[in-house]
């Protein structure tokens, strides 16, 4: 198949792929099913495209989740949703970054994902406390599915561990349809804890192409 990308193989040693093009559907499409994403500098940048070597993952059938953050999802009284609000997920994602300087969620990668969802690409999933008669959103993260690859991009939470249940619950609903790649992109402190490796990116590439063909 073939993209409007370069080879992946011309990456340089910090993963970049290309700089320019357009936030749009097509784009994306094109990139994450190269193995490739988009990760800005600033909103004023042109953007920039990543294929990181080594490349980060999730392995669907050994995640980690600690005893204590399991007690915490059977002892709280939270609520759990797929897409019911994926815009503020990624609002809120932006805001716990809104003091780093050149956050990547700026606010056309919103517009852009906010479009990716509207056509069933990209996804939300939600954790919620319940206070009486009101239900405020305590958590969450999103991220792409294609076929059975899913591409994670970020999580937030106002609730301790409230971002932590909203994986285990990505997680959980990953296995229970099939899924065969769980993309993080790159690895860091954060996500080591749930069993995140690394491995070569062709490695990758070839993981990714059996979870699109399935």
């Amino acid at each position: 198949m073939s993209s409007r990308f370069p080879s992946v193989e011309t990456a340089d040693e910090d993963g970049l792929v290309a700089v320019g093009g357009a936030l749009k559907p097509d784009w994306l499409i094109d990139a994450y099913t190269h193995g490739i994403f988009p990760w800005p500098m600033n909103e004023d940048f042109p953007i920039t495209w990543f294929s990181p070597d080594p490349r980060a993952i999730l392995p669907l059938d050994s995640a980690h989740f600690s005893r204590r953050l399991l007690r915490t999802i059977r002892t709280k009284n939270w609520l759990y949703s797929i897409d019911n609000a994926f815009e503020d997920v990624i609002r809120g994602c932006a805001s716990d970054r809104e003091d780093e300087p050149g956050t990547w969620i700026t606010p056309k990668m919103i517009s852009a994902y906010c479009e990716m969802h509207r056509l069933g690409y990209a996804h939300s999933f939600e954790v919620w406390e319940q206070d009486g008669e009101e239900r405020k959103l305590i958590g969450g993260v999103y991220g792409l599915a294609f076929n059975r690859f899913f591409a994670g991009e970020s999580m937030f939470h106002t609730v301790t561990d409230a971002s932590k249940a909203a994986l285990w619950y990505l997680v959980k609903t990953l296995n229970e349809n099939g899924f065969l790649l769980f993309d993080l992109q790159v690895i860091n402190n954060h996500t080591k804890q749930f069993g995140t490796i690394e491995i070569p990116r062709k490695e990758y590439l070839r993981r990714l192409g059996e979870a699109l063909k399935s």
